[in-house]
């Protein structure tokens, strides 16, 4: 199971869910709630209820999901997508985890640089009730640096669509993002962290590693060079594709 975070659809894991499925895997890619339109009707008219949306009740959607399929699937988010991952997996779901660049559970301070790449969120008048839209200079400038810029418009254009800004005000205050420490039912997880990533700086992840690490499960930390947050899409992609697969079925309940 792959999950998206803030901005983006399920479009952002083209590329990993085509690689996963060449190599034998069943692979679903659930939207968030409200996010299940093609991307020009959710830049146009973003669903009403989008604004509401809260961190407990998409972790809550994926739970259902999970629980619903055969068996326990592997979990792969990016960014907030990520940060559902740890939650879930905390629960005590799926088979075992990879977050990449997630948003941070409680606890963790936002570095400089992330405070800096978020602060269009936080100043955007009475952002935690409404739907935002990230400009093209904030996506070119912090989600995206490290593409070519003749390549930047046209992943602004694919990917980018409103999101909750209600979110990043849960997140920081730890609202629904906390985990148990030494959880004995968590399974196996693994943090990846991108160099470059001005979204969620490499030392929020490696902080992240430490809190999880006291659970007994396998818990690894592993930084890509020259990455931003859109380690999805950039060049070396599929060096991270197959790193979280492999460590992924190396260490799955």
């Amino acid at each position: 199971m792959l999950i998206h975070g803030a901005w983006l659809t399920t479009a952002c894991w083209d590329r990993f869910r085509a690689r996963y499925e060449r190599e034998g895997y069943s692979v679903v890619v659930p939207p968030w709630p409200y996010v299940d339109r093609p991307i020009a009707a959710l830049r146009r008219e973003p669903h009403p209820e989008l604004a509401g949306l809260t961190i407990r009740r998409i972790v809550d959607h994926y739970d259902a999901l999970i629980r619903a399929l055969p068996e326990p699937p592997i979990i792969i988010g990016h960014s907030f997508g990520g940060l559902f991952a740890e939650l879930l997996l905390d629960r005590g779901l799926g088979a075992a985890g990879v977050a990449i660049e997630p948003a941070p559970i409680r606890g963790i301070l936002p570095r400089p640089r992330s405070v800096v790449s978020s602060l269009p969120v936080y100043l955007a008048p009475f952002a935690w009730r409404r739907v935002l839209t990230m400009s093209y200079i904030s996506f070119a400038r912090n989600f995206a640096e490290t593409l070519p810029l003749d390549a930047r418009p046209l992943a602004y254009d694919r990917h980018i669509v409103p999101a909750p800004g209600r979110l990043y005000f849960e997140c920081v205050l730890g609202i629904g993002t906390g985990i148990k420490r030494q959880n004995p039912g968590r399974p196996p997880l693994l943090l990846i962290a991108g160099e470059r990533d001005r979204m969620i700086a490499p030392g929020m992840v490696f902080a992240a590693y430490r809190q999880e690490r006291r659970a007994p499960s396998p818990t690894a930390f592993r930084t890509f060079a020259g990455r931003s947050h859109v380690i999805f899409a950039e060049r070396g992609w599929q060096e991270v594709a197959d790193a979280a697969i492999a460590w992924a079925e190396e260490h799955a309940w």
